[in-house]
Order: structure tokens, then C-alpha cells, then sequence
């Protein structure tokens, strides 16, 4: 190591250099096209919703028979930090969450399952379910909302449906779901003073039903070419069907829609409802596959559902509500105009403080840095993100130091009489470990972030990953590129006296203070422990926030009504209010 001189090979070798800037700076643009481009990192959600259902039951009797042996079952796992449970007549909803340190959940996920399914034959008979949902990390990128003048939900569905199979093949769609379609139900509504009068029993009609519409083998008989099959019909394929099925009462044969009204409609009441500027809506939700760019995927989406929309009749409209690729990309423009900031700034520093050949010798460094940032963040997986993003914006503040001063140790040699070799060797000699060892300092001030083992940890680690990989190559990039800028654009070397560069009046005073400092040594360590308390009781004045409130223009509303209150009753109020927009 004691013969290693990097910077001494780069001079030495400048073709070589020349080649790996190029290579660098064309792989870090190919990167830069390529990289995934998303709002925020992936992280795990640790939360499972259980949802069971049991008709005519009060609230009472789901929580103390049904959600009560669920919670006491769940309650075995290790990794449970807490259960939150809403019961409600008919319902329960179990909300669990997982403790902050837990990272693979599939496993808990799976434990859960088995657990409340051995629980199942415990529970009251004629229970519809429990269900499981552990997918709320699916965030959709777009969401199109299909309205139409005139049009009921079921045919709004048809359109959405029609939209989701188009937008399924679109590359990087990785999941495309409807959100706010009402199921269409068939209702047969009896007379209960009828069927006294009759001497019927509803089972004896929802028998009937069962057995018309069952699914009954015939058999097959083959020919001498084909085997055809034997198919049974009758089965109830339309509301006259069902109207016209008999019914025995007694002696006596009655259709069904002699003793019953039949009619089509939609759930009731409706799981869920949207609404989209006061209309009934059906949404189309798109989800980005992991790693791919949220930006190309918003381009690709745009021609889809405007091919889409040029085949829909008059009256139906499908407008995007969401569009995150748009946030995304003002996001990058964000980014794009800090940096031009921040290089202008270091530009102007540079100049003003080192002159134009070595300012020049500085600001050339910096996109050679980020191109090689591009390039291992790219094979590490890395995306472009708010995390990332904040992450290279911190690092543009502190990957010219090593270049500032390797180029400034040079310019000192120059001037004390070195040729440009020997002053772009001892940039390496003189202040690449000194150089290494604050990179290294630097980075690991971040160090807790990149390793906390909790969600916060888990979505802004690639702040350390990020600024960590930002400074080791830019000390790269300082001990090796800039020697070779230095060795093309600094001057010639000019005669002079030794350490003359070290008379000015800016080192004669710096030199004061360290002596002050070492002659008073005790002084200057109280005044530096008073600063550090100083600093740590301020912080208790700074509030404490991990994550900055969101900058989207969003505004959510939240509705309560009071307990019993049906959904149509809740949008009617939301409506009236004029909130449904």
C-alpha cells in the first residue's frame, strides 16, 4: 500500500482515465434512463384486516362469540404488537398489526390463517367466513373513474371491465382492479300473508329454486366419431324463468311469480359505494409492477384509455383521478432544479474562492460522481424515489469536499515550485487517507437510519445506502479524475519561494487561532463541551417528526354518522354537503 498511488497512476495513465470518464459518464446516463422511477420506496405493511359475517346477529354476540376466540387465538404469536376490533350488528372486523421489527410477514400471515381456520369448527354455525386481507402494500399508480348520464351501476361495471382487460396488457401493469362496483342481485320478495294463507313455508320456495337451478350430470352416449354429452335444461336463465317455476301448495300448482314480486337490482345494502363529481362511479385501479418506472407506465396508460375512449358512446366518460406518474415527474424536476442550484452555487464558491481553472476542475467532478452513483444503484436495485432523491439532493452538498480539496493540494504544490505530476501525486500522498477517513465519518452519520429495524428504518434507509455510495465515489472520483482535470486545466507551475502560498492573510490568521486554540487548550475544550449542551437542549425544543406532512394537493374528508346508520344514508349526507366531487 506504501507504493499505491492512485493519483500518480491516473496522471501517468491519462488515456486510460480519459477512457473510464467516458465509459462512466455514458453508463451513468443509460442508468439514469433506466432506473425505476416511483413516489416512494416499497416497505412492508404489517397490518391483516380478518373480516366474518354472521346474519342476525347482534353486536354483542359477534364480539363475544366470534371476534373473542379470534383475538385469544391471535394472541399466541410472538410478532402481535396489538388487535383492533369493531363489531357491529351482523359483522366484525379484526385489525391486527405486527410489531415494528417484523420483516418477512408472510410467515406470521400464514400462521394466522392456520390458526383462526383450526378455530372454525368452534364458531357459531351459519358464520360466512373469516375472511383474510393482508394486501393493503398495493398502491394504485392511476385510478380512472368511469360515469355515464343515464347509466346504472351494472352497466358502468361493463365499461370498467371492458377498460381493466385493455389496460392488463399494458407493460409494467402489474394488478388492475374495480373499485366501487355494487354486485347485481336478484331479489324475490314474499308475502309472508300470503303464504299463510296458502299453507307454504319459505323453505319450501327457496327448495324449489335449489333444485331447478342445480347443476345435474347426464351422462354422454358415443358415436362412432364423437362423444356428445347429455345436458339437462331448465335451468333459471332470466327473470321470466323464475317467475314462471312452480310451486306445489297442497294439490295445487302455483308459478312463483304468482305469490312473489321478482326483480333485479344491486346489493343491498351496498359493501361500498364511489362517486366521482356528484355522479355514481365505477374506478379502474392500476398497480406498477416493483421496480419499473412510474413515469413510462403513465405514458403507456395515457394511450390506452385514450384509444379507449375514442370507441365509448355518448355520455360515458372515463377521467383519471389519480395520476401518480405526474407526481413523480414533478418530483424529478424538483430534483433536476436543486441540483443546477447547488452546482451554481458550488461554481460560484469555486470560483470566487479558487479561481476559474480550478472552479472548473471542481464542477467537472460532480456529474461524474452521479453518473457512477446511477450505475451502482441501478445493479443494487435501487430506484428513484422521495427517499433516494432526498438522498442524492443531501449528497450534492458534500461530494465536491474531496474534490475541493484534492484539486487545492495541488494548486499548492504548483505554487511552491512542483511540476504538475508531483503535485498531483501528493494529492494522494498528503490528503487521500485524511480524505477517507472524514468520507467514512461522514457517512456513517446516517448509519443509524440505513440500519434501524423498524418501518421507518425499512423506508428511509437508502438515505444511508444512497449518501454512503455518493461519498465513497466521490473520494474515488477525487483521488483519481481530479488529478487528471488538475493536470489538464490547472497552469503551469510558476517559481517561488517555498510555503509562500501559506503567507496570505487568510493562513496567517487561521494560523492564529490554532495556536490560540492549542495555547488554551482548556478553554477551547469547555467552550466546545458547552456548545455540545447547548445543542443537545435545543433539540428539545425542535419538534419531533420523522415524516414531513405530505405536499400533494389532496384533501380527505371523513364522515360520521351515528351507529346504524345505513351507507346510502352517509352518501346522501356526503352528497348534500357537497363533498361527493
Amino acid at each position: 500500500m506504501r507504493n499505491l498511488n492512485l493519483s500518480l497512476w491516473s496522471v501517468t495513465n491519462p488515456a486510460v482515465t480519459l477512457f473510464a470518464i467516458l465509459v462512466a459518464l455514458l453508463a451513468g446516463t443509460l442508468a439514469y434512463v433506466n432506473l425505476g422511477r416511483a413516489e416512494d420506496p416499497t416497505f412492508t405493511i404489517k397490518t391483516m384486516v380478518v373480516q366474518a359475517v354472521w346474519p342476525g346477529a347482534t353486536a354483542e354476540e359477534m364480539q363475544n362469540l366470534v371476534a373473542e376466540p379470534m383475538e385469544k387465538r391471535i394472541q399466541e404469536l410472538p410478532e402481535l404488537d396489538y388487535i383492533r376490533t369493531f363489531s357491529r350488528p351482523g359483522a366484525t372486523v379484526l385489525q391486527i398489526q405486527l410489531k415494528d421489527d417484523v420483516r418477512q410477514t408472510e410467515a406470521v400471515w400464514y400462521q394466522i390463517r392456520k390458526k383462526v381456520g383450526d378455530l372454525r369448527p368452534s364458531l357459531p354455525q351459519g358464520l360466512i367466513g373469516p375472511f383474510f386481507n393482508d394486501e393493503f402494500g398495493d398502491v394504485f399508480s392511476a385510478i380512472y373513474m368511469v360515469t355515464g348520464e343515464g347509466l346504472g351501476r351494472a352497466e358502468l361495471k361493463a365499461y370498467a371491465e371492458r377498460l381493466r382487460t385493455r389496460l392488463l396488457t399494458v407493460e409494467d401493469a402489474a394488478k388492475v382492479a374495480l373499485i366501487g362496483d355494487v354486485p347485481e342481485r336478484i331479489f324475490v320478495e314474499i308475502s309472508h300473508h300470503r303464504l299463510a294463507t296458502l299453507g307454504l313455508s319459505p323453505q319450501v320456495i327457496f327448495d324449489a329454486i335449489a333444485r331447478q337451478n342445480a347443476m345435474t350430470p347426464a351422462g354422454s352416449f358415443q358415436t362412432e366419431a364423437d362423444e356428445v354429452q347429455v345436458r339437462v335444461t331448465g335451468d333459471l336463465a332470466s327473470l321470466e324463468s323464475l317467475r314462471a317455476l312452480p310451486i306445489a301448495a297442497g294439490r295445487t300448482v302455483l308459478r312463483l311469480g304468482d305469490i312473489a314480486t321478482i326483480r333485479r337490482g344491486y346489493e343491498d345494502p351496498a359493501s361500498y359505494l364511489a362517486f366521482f363529481r356528484g355522479k355514481p362511479a365505477v374506478a379502474v385501479g392500476v398497480q406498477m409492477a416493483e421496480g419499473a418506472n412510474v413515469v413510462h407506465l403513465g405514458e403507456k396508460l395515457a394511450v390506452e384509455v385514450e384509444a379507449f375512449r375514442a370507441n365509448l358512446p355518448l355520455g360515458v366518460e372515463v377521467t383519471q383521478a389519480a395520476d401518480q406518474a405526474a407526481i413523480v415527474e414533478d418530483a424529478f424536476h424538483e430534483f433536476i432544479q436543486t441540483f443546477i442550484e447547488a452546482l451554481v452555487i458550488v461554481l460560484v464558491v469555486s470560483f470566487v474562492t479558487l479561481g476559474l481553472r480550478t472552479g472548473i476542475v471542481v464542477a467537472l467532478s460532480v456529474p461524474i460522481v452521479l453518473a457512477v452513483v446511477f450505475v451502482i444503484m441501478q445493479a443494487l436495485g435501487l430506484n428513484f424515489d422521495r427517499i433516494t432523491l432526498g438522498a442524492l439532493i443531501i449528497a450534492l452538498g458534500l461530494l465536491v469536499d474531496d474534490a475541493i480539496i484534492a484539486v487545492e493540494m495541488m494548486v499548492v504544490k504548483i505554487e511552491e515550485g512542483y511540476d504538475r505530476i508531483a503535485a498531483a501525486s501528493a494529492a494522494w500522498s498528503s490528503t487521500a487517507f485524511p480524505m477517507l477517513t472524514g468520507t467514512l465519518v461522514t457517512a456513517a452519520g446516517f448509519l443509524p437510519v440505513g440500519l434501524a429495524q423498524s418501518t421507518s428504518g425499512e423506508y428511509a434507509g437508502n438515505i444511508f445506502w444512497v449518501v454512503g455510495i455518493a461519498l465513497i465515489v466521490s473520494w474515488v472520483v477525487a483521488v483519481i479524475v481530479t488529478p487528471y482535470l488538475g493536470l489538464k486545466l490547472l497552469p503551469l507551475p510558476k517559481p517561488g519561494a517555498h510555503h509562500g502560498s501559506y503567507d496570505s492573510r487568510l493562513y496567517r490568521a487561521l494560523r492564529a487561532g490554532v495556536e490560540a486554540s492549542l495555547r488554551y487548550r482548556w478553554v477551547a475544550i469547555g467552550l466546545t463541551l458547552a456548545a455540545l449542551g447547548a445543542a443537545g437542549l435545543g433539540m428539545t425544543f425542535v419538534q419531533q417528526q420523522f415524516f414531513p406532512t405530505s405536499a400533494r394537493a389532496e384533501l380527505f374528508i371523513e364522515t360520521r354518522m351515528p351507529e346504524g346508520s345505513s351507507i346510502e344514508a352517509t352518501a346522501s349526507a356526503s352528497a348534500s354537503a357537497g363533498w361527493a366531487v
